[in-house]
C-alpha cells in the first residue's frame, strides 16, 4: 500500500533511540523527510546518518524540550530545513526516577509532567500555526499502557501519560475542521534494548544461558512482567508501521483515537 508520504516533512521528538528512532526510520522508508531530534548530538546524528545511508532523507535538531528557548530555537531550525513541519510525533519524555506512593514528591510529579506533557505542548503549539495555514497536518502523541492501566509504581509517569491521551482528544476536536488529525499511540510491552536487557537479567536468574534465543527468554520471563494475551512482546517496527499509517493521507478520517499496541492487555472496550 502506498501511504503517500513521499515528500512529507516529519519531526519525531526523542528519536535518537528506542521507539522514536524506529518511527523516524519507518517514516523515512515511506518516503518522508525526517527531522531527527534528541539531546545527544552524536546519537541523533548517527540515526540521521543511518537513514540517509539507506536512501532516506534526514535532518538533525538538538535540544532539551523542557526549556522554552531551546524549543524555540530547534523548531525554528526544523521549519527552515525544507518547508514547515507537516507531521509531528511527540515521543520525547520518559519515566525518570522510579517512585512509589511511599516516597511520592510533588517535584517528581512536576518534572515528569514537564518532560512528557508540557514538552509535547511546547512543540505542538509552535508547529500548529503552519499546519493550520496549510490546511493539513498530522500529530501523534506517544502515551503508554501505564496511562490506561496504571501500576502501583511510577504513579507520576502514569498520570502524565494519561494526560497525553486527554490532550489528544481535546486538540483533535479543536482542529478537526482544518485538515489536521491528532491521535494517540499507546504501546504496551515492547521489545526495546532496555526491555531486552531486563528480560535477560531475569532469565539468567531463572537458569537460562546468557546467549539463549530471545524466544526462550520471552516465553519464560514475559508472564512475570505482564499478562499479554498474545503471549509475546510487541516490536518497534509494529509501532512504526502503525504510526506511518495514522500520519498518512489514507487515515484522514481517524482523529482523537487512542490506538493501543498492547497484544490485548487492555481489559476495556
Amino acid at each position: 500500500m502506498d501511504l503517500k508520504l513521499d515528500g512529507k516533512i516529519a519531526l519525531v521528538t526523542g528519536s535518537s533511540k528506542g521507539i522514536g528512532k524506529a518511527v523516524a526510520q519507518g517514516l523515512a522508508r515511506e518516503g518522508a523527510t525526517v527531522i531527527v531530534h534528541g539531546r545527544n548530538k552524536i546519537a541523533v546524528e548517527e540515526v540521521a546518518h543511518d537513514i540517509t545511508t539507506d536512501g532516506g532523507r534526514a535532518y538533525v535538531v538538538v535540544g532539551d524540550l523542557t526549556h522554552e528557548d531551546e524549543v524555540q530555537r530547534l523548531i525554528g531550525q526544523a521549519q527552515a530545513f525544507v518547508k514547515p513541519v507537516e507531521i509531528l510525533v511527540n515521543n520525547a519524555g520518559g519515566s525518570g526516577v522510579t517512585e512509589d506512593w511511599k516516597a511520592a514528591s510533588p517535584e517528581t510529579w512536576a518534572a515528569g509532567y514537564d518532560r512528557n506533557v508540557l514538552a509535547a505542548v511546547r512543540v505542538t503549539t509552535r508547529v500548529l500555526p503552519q499546519m493550520r495555514e496549510a490546511k493539513w497536518g498530522r500529530i501523534i502523541n506517544i502515551s503508554s499502557i501505564a496511562g490506561v492501566m496504571p501500576p502501583p509504581m511510577r504513579p507520576d509517569y502514569a498520570a502524565a501519560k494519561a494526560a497525553m491521551v486527554a490532550m489528544t482528544a481535546s486538540l483533535a476536536k479543536a482542529v478537526a475542521k482544518e485538515g489536521i488529525t491528532v491521535n494517540t499511540i499507546t504501546p504496551g510491552t515492547i521489545h526495546s534494548v532496555s526491555l531486552d536487557q531486563a528480560f535477560r537479567k531475569v532469565a539468567l536468574d531463572k537458569g537460562l544461558a546468557a546467549e539463549a534465543p530471545w524466544s526462550e527468554v520471552e516465553k519464560i520471563v514475559l508472564p512475570l512482567f505482564a499478562q499479554v494475551p498474545m503471549e509475546r512482546v510487541g516490536t518497534l517496527e509494529e509501532i512504526a508501521d502503525a504510526i506511518a499509517f495514522l500520519v498518512s493521507p489514507r487515515a484522514s478520517y481517524i482523529t482523537g483515537a487512542n490506538l493501543r499496541l498492547d497484544g490485548g492487555m487492555w481489559p476495556g472496550l
